[in-house]
């Protein structure tokens, strides 16, 4: 037997028994190990059965180009239909993706567009919004958009879901998997519960992404919002495949905790998997220990291959840059802002002041990294050194507003950041960055800060 092309041989992936990384815990855990896909993740279904909607409703056609905006492995099934198809590709990732993802991406023929991570959805330097404009310029091509696109959820209720049905002989209690686009978890949560309604759904999430407080609350809270390093799931918006009424809880997973297992899934188990797989054991054995029974059987899915993060979660280097991989308890952004005098409260300015106006009161205060706000927003920041060199070529710029001046926002990580990964965060070019507590009050944390906890 033979397969007329790699393309076929989309599908069918092994369900395996976890043994080590789950013990003390009741029941049966399996994983579905999705890196058996010939692009090595689960996002070969879609990406096929996306191009196959387009071609069927007229709107791909020969020689055309397929536009995406992609984590990395959407992308590589995009790619892969493509070299076989004729199709060319041209992709927008974020500046977070690993560069194993884009050698990979380009390897395959594809043109590639890297975009900034901290930048709203909606700003013309995300890499949504570049892809759509890449659409508009490009004559015969096509933007998938996996996000709204019916084709993602689609597939992995015709494939994913009856397989994994099957392959547990309807025996399945509980299904986990890590949320981005959601086409996975609401394509497979749909078919099994249509088999039975008991199935309990759990959606994996990351901290900074919105989904499990919307599931819980109904609201898009942008405080949610905030960066974390795990690449493939969380959002910081609402797909259209996310189905919420097929998902039946969120947990969240740090970005420590999701590296830390994906190791010892490899060392543990033998399965060499990506970030966001090891994110969904850490997050769905958390659930499991408190409400799996001896008689359950829970499907956790593994997105895709280790060998997309050999420069971040398998480089020890890069895990004790971030904090990931020492024992030793550091201070962290929490801390930090508790030591504060109740005075010491954030200083913003608002993108209306005239610059020259800024500047004085800046230098009163003799600050040199300042948020810039809109209402409530956080939409800029400015730095008086780059603000100084702005001024020095082009001195009229003392004239305008701030928001014609400023730089980006400063980014918001978790409140629970050790120094080290804060560290790793501050660099000439980002010396600040804000946290919200629990209160959704807005700290500042500089480079002087984290000299200041360092020695004492």
């Amino acid at each position: 037997m033979y397969y007329n092309s790699i393309i076929d041989t989309i599908g069918n992936t092994p369900l395996v028994r976890l043994n080590n990384v789950n013990k003390g815990i009741k029941g049966t855990i399996l994983v579905k190990v999705e890196y058996f896909n010939p692009g090595h993740s689960i996002k070969d279904r879609m990406a096929l059965k996306m191009i196959e909607m387009a071609e069927e409703r007229g709107e791909l056609k020969p020689g055309g180009t397929i536009i995406e905006c992609t984590s990395g492995n959407t992308g590589m099934g995009l790619a892969l239909a493509a070299c076989i198809k004729g199709y060319k590709c041209i992709f927008t990732l974020a500046d977070k993706q690993s560069k194993e993802k884009i050698d990979a991406l380009r390897a395959l023929g594809a043109e590639i567009h890297v975009c900034p991570t901290n930048v709203a959805p909606e700003d013309p330097r995300s890499y949504y919004s570049v892809a759509r404009k890449r659409h508009e310029e490009t004559p015969n091509s096509i933007f998938v958009n996996q996000y709204d696109n019916p084709g993602n959820t689609i597939a992995h209720y015709e494939s994913t879901g009856p397989e994994i049905w099957e392959q547990t002989e309807g025996k399945i209690t509980h299904y986990a998997v890590g949320v981005g686009t959601g086409g996975t978890v609401s394509g497979v949560s749909k078919y099994l519960k249509e088999q039975n309604p008991n199935v309990y759904t759990l959606g994996i999430d990351s901290y900074g992404s919105v989904f499990k407080k919307y599931k819980e609350t109904g609201i898009f809270d942008k405080n949610e919002i905030y960066s974390y390093l795990t690449e493939g799931i969380g959002e910081d918006i609402l797909p259209e495949n996310v189905d919420f009424s097929v998902i039946d809880e969120f947990v969240k997973v740090t970005d420590k905790d999701g590296a830390l297992m994906t190791r010892r899934l490899a060392k543990e188990e033998g399965l060499f998997v990506g970030w966001s797989g090891g994110s969904a054991v850490h997050g769905a054995l958390e659930y499991a220990k408190d409400n799996l029974k001896e008689d359950d059987m829970m499907v956790i899915i593994l997105h895709d291959h280790g060998t997309r993060y050999l420069g971040k979660i398998y480089n020890d280097d890069w895990m004790k840059e971030h904090g990931f991989l020492e024992s030793r308890t550091y201070t962290t952004a929490r801390s930090i802002i508790e030591q504060r005098d109740d005075e010491d409260q954030l200083f913003t300015i608002d993108q209306s002041m005239n610059v020259e106006e800024a500047i004085k009161i800046i230098n009163s205060r003799g600050i040199d990294q300042i948020p810039v706000i809109d209402g409530e927003n956080f939409v800029g920041s400015v730095s008086t050194s780059k603000m100084l060199q702005k001024l020095i070529n082009i001195p009229e710029l003392k004239n305008k507003t701030v928001n014609e001046v400023m730089d980006a926002p400063l980014q918001f990580v978790a409140i629970d950041e050790t120094l080290d990964v804060l560290s790793s965060m501050l660099n000439k070019d980002n010396k600040a960055v804000l946290i919200r507590d629990q209160n959704r009050n807005v700290h500042i944390i500089t480079q002087h800060d984290l000299l200041t906890a360092i020695t004492k």
